[in-house]
């Protein structure tokens, strides 16, 4: 069997594997990347101002893209959950955080086919498949992938996933959980102009959050107990265009055209080290928590952001020193996110009244405290420990 040699092996083609094999050819590092064909994927991102910055890093900011994304200039979060105690209104913009928007809802069917040929133009080599198997030696990787290639390179960059072979064969275990809950999205036009703002509605059962698309247009995500969720996926366009159009008070007027929904159980992953054994773990293989407050991928890109940062400033990338940096870097972002978003999600979950007060309390000091909300703002868009390089414009 002839193998395929490389710097840098990047496995799966999700948002952040691609940035990822993008971003590192783009600054030299021979990569190849092992990803199954492309699939059209339904889903909208919320990407802040870092990620777009990002984007452009790559040149992939353009026209071309931009024509289909939506800004998002205002982000509402309204405590519509009926109890006794209730969290006031935040409303927050981009012109107090001095920004023209907050950031841009893409969709992903236009995202991940911008970032793939943006990938190939800079040289990654695309291998069509799955690995089966990784073994690690002192100085090299290797992998075997579904069609018997053989490749062997200087470190291993997992995006394969919540289920990720490359963490599994790095020795990292990571905890799992399942929420009671499942998310409908779908995108629909609408009456009355969004002005471009996202409104995340807390709701008994989890957000219920529209987000901007071009014209009268919006993306949803609709999160709520599985059988809910599975009761609504069986409803008519013009049925679930009425409940719609009753969950957010009619602030969009009169809702039309919802696209085909889908839908996907939540669930929690936290991967116990973020790089180990010359594998960096990116993405969902690293970290999968609920779409709350528009975090997922944003922190998925900056995994890929700080990979790229580790390998340039490393002569040998999958040493243990470039191991432990890229780790530290990733747990003080990662890790108080992911414990936040979960407690958030968890309250909104619960029968019991002390989680609500709590998440009651904390939103009214964010409200009422300039501190605190700027400094929510600050964290929302990127976080204190810093930015990889890629994003800092």
């Amino acid at each position: 069997m002839t193998a395929l040699n490389c710097k840098a092996l990047v496995v799966g083609g999700g948002p952040a594997g691609l940035a990822a094999a993008a971003l590192l050819a783009h600054s030299g590092v021979e990569t190849v990347c092992v990803a199954p064909s492309p699939k059209h994927d339904p889903r909208t991102t919320a990407l802040m101002s870092p990620s777009i910055r990002l984007l452009e890093f790559l040149g992939l900011w353009t026209d071309d893209l931009r024509q289909f994304c939506a800004p998002l200039k205002q982000l509402h979060l309204i405590d519509d959950t009926g109890n006794l105690v209730q969290a006031p209104a935040l409303r927050f913009t981009a012109a107090e955080a001095g920004l023209e928007a907050f950031g841009w809802n893409i969709p992903l069917a236009n995202l991940l086919p911008s970032l793939r040929a943006r990938a190939t133009a800079l040289g990654v080599q695309f291998i069509e498949g799955e690995v089966t198997s990784i073994s690690t030696s002192a100085s090299y990787i290797t992998a075997i992938t579904s069609l018997n290639q053989k490749i062997v390179a200087e470190c291993a960059i997992a995006a394969d996933g919540r289920n990720s072979i490359l963490r599994q064969s790095a020795g990292i275990k990571a905890s799992q959980w399942a929420f009671d809950q499942s998310a409908l999205v779908t995108r629909f036009s609408h009456s009355a102009s969004h002005e471009y703002v996202s409104t995340e509605w807390h709701k008994l059962g989890g957000p219920f959050t529209t987000v901007p698309l071009p014209g009268k247009n919006s993306a949803l995500v609709w999160m709520d107990k599985p059988e809910k969720i599975d009761a609504l996926m069986q409803r008519d366009g013009k049925t679930l265009a009425r409940e719609i159009q009753l969950m957010n008070h009619g602030q969009l007027g009169l809702i039309n055209n919802v696209a085909t929904p889908h839908s996907f159980a939540m669930c929690g992953v936290k991967a116990e080290s973020f790089a180990a054994n010359r594998t960096y773990l990116i993405g969902e293989a690293a970290h999968v928590f609920p779409p709350v407050g528009a975090q997922g991928l944003n922190m998925s890109l900056r995994d890929a952001g700080h990979v790229l940062d580790v390998i340039n400033n490393y002569s040998d990338s999958g040493s243990e020193v470039a191991m432990q940096v890229y780790n530290n870097l990733r747990s003080r972002d990662v890790l108080p996110r992911q414990t936040a978003i979960s407690a958030m999600n968890h309250s909104l979950l619960s029968d019991l009244l002390p989680p609500h007060l709590a998440r009651a309390a904390g939103l009214a000091a964010v409200a009422a405290i300039p501190v605190l909300r700027n400094f929510a703002i600050r964290e929302g868009l990127s976080p204190s420990g810093g930015l990889p390089m890629a994003m800092r414009g």
